[in-house]
Formats: structure tokens, sequence, C-alpha cells
């Protein structure tokens, strides 16, 4: 699992491998700088010139100053390779996502995926710049400052043999029970965005039913559950406070007391004076860097959930994939149904479409309606291959969608999806989704056809308007034509348009229909519709009822022949029945 993370390094190998040897050299000053000072205080009471302590107060000096410039530059390049690092993850993560079938993103919802973006990977990059530099810090000046309290302390460091385990013991203890709360956490937190996610996604329909007091109960109660989980890991870890101290005092009660004791013991033949404040300073050497791994373990126990949460989104293989000789052009607009049969999950018990045999020409108007849950725009979501039939076989220009290079295909194919999308930036961006080469004068001729260029033209800015995210400062009808306006621009061989004028009026839609069969003669279009006016003019109307085609034909024929198309259209029509 680290070993994948790890590949995210990349072009910050150098600063990850410099981080710990700038560290490492550090270390080694702070541990000399005490073995120096008690030198110094030894010969100060010897009775040492000024010569001698000068020497000696340069030469700290110089050692402090080196000590200084190494960790400086730790932290600078580990800085450097944390922020790097965490950057080259992220956008592993987000190219990972872009892979992914609408069956892969089903399976990690929205929230939970925006948090795996955030906030796991924020805890990711804390754990391994602690890593780098911390968790090498740590046992370093734990080693070094064994090795020097022995060399001058003697038997007195041994109180360190004592305490150290009793400490480590105590940390580890702390760091177990902590875990599994951080793993409730990681999944609160998602339940915590999905609650955001939702209601400004949704704001003004809280505002229109007046919920505010609803969403705000909602969201108190997922904040509160993150808060009582953290507030339980917080407890146990301010454990490590309390423990660190006793066992720090415990140290500088027995080295103080029997330190003493023994200089006057034995008249500082077993320990002088500068042995004795040089251990002091080992003493606090040694239990601080227990201080700071047991923050080390503790940051990798916290970021170990997000790092494999991080590893689910990476590994996920996309269950759409291209073939390994893929076709890469796309003759012509014609599509092919054969016994198709599908289910959004292998899990699920029933199918969505069932036994679907169909057949349209290439440059054909295809009209699909049916009651709500009739599967119409599962079905229009095989075409591009945005999911992948169970049974049977979807064709395209002759030939099995599957066979195709994916962007070949979707290329091939513009889809004005039931929920309209625009995205933050000009009208003209958001029009060059569809086409990013598109001239003016192809984007202008496009809005013609979709009826954009009605409202386009009476803003102050006109194609250079600002676009809100999500198209929130222009209307539902004026969002729908943009979107066709830029499914136009794509010039593709299948148009598909799944109920994309229900919010423009009759006349709009009438005009929008009328100018894409003049302008596109040779493109497949499918209407999926609500309203019998908006495909009674196609050269076939299918019906869908329940996953499964009920009847095809025109709308005359439907008229006579099929009760759920008439009853629609009476009902629409308000006509009594014949």
């Amino acid at each position: 699992m680290y070993k994948k993370l790890a590949k995210s390094i990349r072009e910050y190998k150098r600063d990850t491998l410099l981080s710990p040897f700038f560290v490492t050299l550090e270390v080694i000053m702070e541990c000399l700088i005490p073995f120096v000072i008690s030198n110094l205080v030894n010969n100060i009471k010897d009775g040492a010139g000024m010569n001698l302590v000068l020497k000696d107060g340069l030469i700290l000096v110089m050692m402090a100053l080196l000590s200084l410039s190494f960790g400086i530059i730790a932290a600078v390049v580990c800085s450097r390779a944390s922020t790097g690092f965490a950057k080259n993850l992220r956008k592993d993560m987000f190219y990972s996502i872009q892979n992914y079938s609408f069956e892969n993103i089903d399976k990690f919802s929205t929230p939970s995926l925006v948090t795996r973006l955030t906030t796991d990977i924020t805890n990711v990059q804390m754990a391994f710049m602690m890593l780098i530099r911390v968790a090498v810090r740590s046992p370093l000046m734990l080693i070094f400052a064994f090795f020097m309290a022995f060399k001058l302390g003697g038997k007195m460091a041994w109180i360190f043999v004592v305490v150290v385990p009793i400490l480590g013991f105590g940390i580890f203890g702390i760091a177990l029970k902590a875990m599994p709360i951080f793993r409730r956490i990681f999944k609160k937190y998602d339940a915590l965005n999905s609650s955001v996610e939702e209601n400004v996604k949704a704001i003004r329909v809280v505002k229109s039913f007046d919920r505010e007091e609803y969403e705000k109960e909602k969201f108190n109660k997922a904040s509160g559950e993150v808060k009582n989980d953290f507030t339980s890991v917080e407890r146990l870890l301010a454990w490590n406070g309390p423990l660190m101290q006793f066992c720090l005092y415990a140290v500088m009660v027995f080295v103080i007391s029997f330190g003493s004791y023994l200089i006057m013991s034995t008249h500082g033949r077993e320990l002088d004076v500068g042995q004795y404040s040089a251990l002091l300073t080992y003493s606090f050497m040694i239990l601080s860097s227990l201080m700071m791994f047991s923050m080390v373990f503790v940051m990798l126990t916290m970021s170990r959930e997000a790092v494999e949460r991080i590893v689910q989104v990476i590994d996920e293989k996309p269950t759409l994939a291209n073939p390994e000789n893929p076709v890469m052009s796309v003759d012509n607009g014609s599509i092919d149904f054969e016994k198709v049969s599908f289910k959004y999950s292998a899990k699920a018990k029933k199918n969505a479409l069932s036994d679907i045999d169909l057949h349209i020409k290439s440059g054909e108007t295809i009209g699909i309606i049916g009651g709500t849950g009739s599967s119409k725009s599962t079905l229009i979501q095989l075409i591009p291959r945005l999911y992948d039939a169970t049974e049977g076989c979807v064709k395209v220009g002759g030939r099995d969608v599957k066979d195709y290079d994916i962007k070949t295909l979707r290329d091939a194919v513009s889809v004005v999806l039931q929920k309209n999308t625009l995205f933050s930036g000009t009208i003209i961006e958001n029009l060059r989704w569809g086409n990013k080469e598109a001239s003016i004068e192809e984007i202008k001729e496009a809005c013609r056809l979709s009826c954009a260029d009605e409202f386009i033209e009476q803003f102050p800015d006109k194609y250079e308007t600002h676009i809100e995210q999500g198209g929130t400062n222009v209307s539902g009808g004026q969002k729908q034509r943009l979107c066709i306006a830029r499914a136009i621009l794509k010039k593709p061989k299948i148009l598909i348009m799944d109920d994309s004028t229900s919010a423009v009026d009759t006349k709009t839609d009438a005009y929008i229909r009328a100018a894409m069969k003049e302008s596109l003669p040779e493109t497949t279009k499918i209407i999926i519709a609500q309203r019998t006016s908006s495909i009674e003019n196609a050269d076939k109307i299918i019906v869908l009822d329940n996953g499964r085609i009920n009847a095809i034909g025109t709308h005359n024929e439907l008229i006579e022949s099929n009760a759920i198309y008439k009853e629609i259209y009476i009902s629409q029509n308000k006509q009594e029945k014949d």
C-alpha cells in the first residue's frame, strides 16, 4: 500500500532524501553541543584561562550555527517534498477518477471522493512530512543521546533503560486505542460532506420549502458525531502529556538527587559538574525525542486509514476499457440494440432494461417516451458506452461499441443530459466544450439553432458573459439552450437529447427541432421527451414501459394502436377518450 503511494513522489525524490540527510547532521550537532559544554564547565572549574574559554565558546557558536543551518535546510526540503508529494498524489487520484465509468463513480459517493481528495490527502501529507523529518530525528536523537548519556553518566544512565519502556508502552497503548476511532471519524467526515454538498446544491429548494431548520439539525447531527469522536480521541491523546511529564520529572528527580550525592560523595571522581549538566541536557533530549516519536506514531496511525482510502481510489479499475486494437473512426450514426438487457449492479435482482431489440438508421429522428422509471435515460447511456450492456450487443455504425476507442465513440455522440451542467467561465468557454477549436461564427450558428442567441445578445457582455458554477445565474430554459448549442458544436453523428427542452416553451421547442432537422440532416437524432408534441414528427417513436419496448411506430400509428401512448397524448391535450 505504501509502495503504491511512493510512486507519487517522482520528481521530489531528491528533496525526500535530502531531508533526512540534513536532519541527521542537525541531530549530530545538537548531541555534541552538551558534550562541549560539559568540557567548558569542567575547564572553568579547573581554572582555565580566557583563551581556552573563548576557544570552547567559539566552537559552541559554530556548532549552534551549523545545527541551525542544517535544521533550516531540512525544513525547506521537507516542506517542498511533502507538498510536492501531496500535489502528485492529488493529481494521480483526480486522473484516476477521470477514467472511471459511471459504475465506478456509483461505487464511491461524490462526498467521499471529495473527502479523499482533500482531508485524506492533507493527513497523508502531514504524515509524510513527519516521516522524512521527525521520524528520522526522533530515533537518531534517542540513539545519540543514549550513547552520550552512558559515556558521560555511566551507571546513572541506566535510569533511561527503566523509564523509556514505561513511556514507550504507554504511548503505544494510547495509539492502539486511538486507531479504531480515527477509522470511524473518516467515515463520518463523508457523511458530513454529503450533508453540506446536498444542502448547497439544493439551497433554492431548501429555502422554497422553508426547511432551513431541518437542514441545520441534520448538519448539526453529522458535525456533532465528528466532534464526539474527535473529543474521544483527544482525551486519549491527552494522556501523552502527563505520561511524558511523569517520566521527565522522575528522571530529573533521580539525576538531580543521585547526581548531586555522587558529586559530593566522590568529590567529582565518578561524576563531575560538567558531566552532570550534560546528563541533564541528554535527559531532556531522550524524553523529548520519545514525545516526538509518539506524535509521529499517532499521525501515522491517523493517516493509515487515509492511505487505505486513497489507494482504493487509485487502484480502482475502470469497468470500461479500450480493446487491444480499437476502431478509431465511426462510419455513420446507425444504432442497433440486439437482445440487450442491462442492470446497474451485478448484485441487482432486477434488470433496468430487458430484451431490447431496436434498429435505427443513420440520419433518422427517433422519439422515446414512457412513464417515470421506464429506463429511457438508461437506454441512451448504452450508446456512448457510459455503461456496458449486461447481455446482448449495442452497435453504432454497424460495429459493437466495445470495439471502438472510447474517446472516438464519444466524440461521435453528443448527449444533452437530463441534468444540464454549465461550468464557471464565459459563455464561449462553456460552448467550446463541444469543440475547442470552434470559431465565433460557428458558435453563433449553434446558438441560433438552439435559440440561445435570443438571450445572449441581450446580455451586456454577450458571448463573454460570465457563467457561475452550475449556471446559477441563468434560467433553466437558458441553461438547456446553451447545453444544446454545446452539443451541436460537436458536429456529432448521433445527437441525444434527454428531456433537454423541458424548460422551454413549445414554440421554441418546435423551432429547435426544425432547425436541427434542417441543419443536421445526416445526424441521427434521439429525443427523449415527456411531451408528445416534442416527438410527434419523429420518424419513429419508441414507447418504453418498465424497461421494455412496448411499441414502435409513428405518431399516427401509436395513437391508433398503443394504449400507453394514446393515454399520454390525451392527458396532455385534454381530449375526451373516444
